[in-house]
């Protein structure tokens, strides 16, 4: 099969991983609706779609991690990337709602620059300076900016804020794990150390066999299925336009507010967010940061030896694109 012919599935199951993504916009507000509160809503997500990746890594015999050190990695990598993720984006949805949740959340690439240079010390370049202004005042039109259904005020913008960190913490991590570990390994343990710090927050009640279908599909439709279609589509589609497809997911987050919950951005927030994506999307492009990324991935995966072939070959696609 020739690499074009491979290339559109992989772009189709991307961009379809997004969408479903972006779904998790349409079940919150339905199960907030029926009485669950946001630290409930992340709970039995991280739970039930944990519980799926474990039985699903245990049947291929990559449940066990190599060391006490890196599943005390993944410990903390499911409370920061599971636990605070998933409980401020169900937050920020309950208290301005999906449209303003989703703009906030993909500041995540200007977090990452953040603690490229707090955290990593690593060399910020001009290019990078630029995107970080460019998300900022994308961020400071948005919050002036409001709308009709969109809810704007401190906790609302900081709760998007905190989902937009957190969800940077999974570029940084699987950095780490993602040369030793398959996706499914990953996936359970944080998932599963996540439901474990959300459950003192959570309080429990019983709900309606309605509210429970809800969560189910929350948990199967929105975080289980499309983590499968994104690993599968990156075998043959390289990362940077992998990221940049994925960014349909804010996309259809806003159709979803637009036709299910009534919101409509008012002209300074809509230029906001596609400040924000714009960002996003050439942080994602940039070619020298990919084949710098890309090459260093390589020689800890060949070093490494406990990944599958396709994946190092993978990689190695990676490092001499562009």
């Amino acid at each position: 099969m020739t690499p074009s012919r491979r290339w559109k599935p992989g772009i189709a199951l991307i961009a379809f991983a997004g969408a479903l993504w972006a779904l998790i916009g349409l079940f919150t507000p339905a199960l907030l609706d029926l009485g669950l509160s946001a630290p409930e809503i992340a709970f039995w997500r991280a739970l039930l779609a944990g519980m799926g990746f474990a039985a699903h890594a245990a049947l291929r015999g990559q449940l066990r991690v190599a060391s006490t050190r890196d599943a005390a990695g993944l410990v903390v990598f499911g409370v920061v990337a599971v636990g605070l993720f998933y409980l401020a984006l169900s937050m920020a949805v309950a208290l301005g709602g999906v449209s303003l949740a989703w703009i906030l959340l993909y500041t995540g690439p200007a977090w990452v620059a953040v603690a490229a240079v707090v955290v990593l010390r690593e060399h910020v370049d001009g290019f990078r300076r630029l995107l970080l202004l460019v998300t900022m005042a994308g961020v400071v039109l948005v919050s002036l900016g409001g709308g009709e259904g969109v809810r704007i005020s401190l906790p609302s913008v900081a709760w998007g804020l905190a989902a937009g960190l957190s969800y940077a913490s999974w570029y940084i991590g699987g950095k780490r794990f993602l040369p030793r570990y398959a996706p499914v390994t990953i996936s359970a343990w944080t998932l599963l150390t996540g439901a474990v710090f959300l459950l003192p927050f959570a309080g429990l009640r019983n709900h309606s066999p309605r509210a429970w279908l809800l969560v189910l599909g929350l948990a199967a439709v929105s975080t289980y299925l499309p983590v499968l279609l994104y690993y599968t589509g990156l075998r043959t589609v390289d990362a940077s336009r992998a990221a940049i497809v994925a960014t349909i997911e804010p996309v259809v987050a806003l159709v979803i507010g637009a036709v299910v919950g009534g919101e409509r951005l008012g002209l300074l927030a809509l230029v906001g967010g596609a400040l924000v994506l714009a960002a996003t999307s050439l942080a994602s492009a940039h070619p020298l940061r990919l084949r710098t990324w890309a090459h260093g991935l390589l020689r800890v995966t060949i070093c490494n030896g406990r990944q599958p072939r396709k994946q190092v070959e993978h990689v190695q696609h990676l490092a001499d694109d562009d």
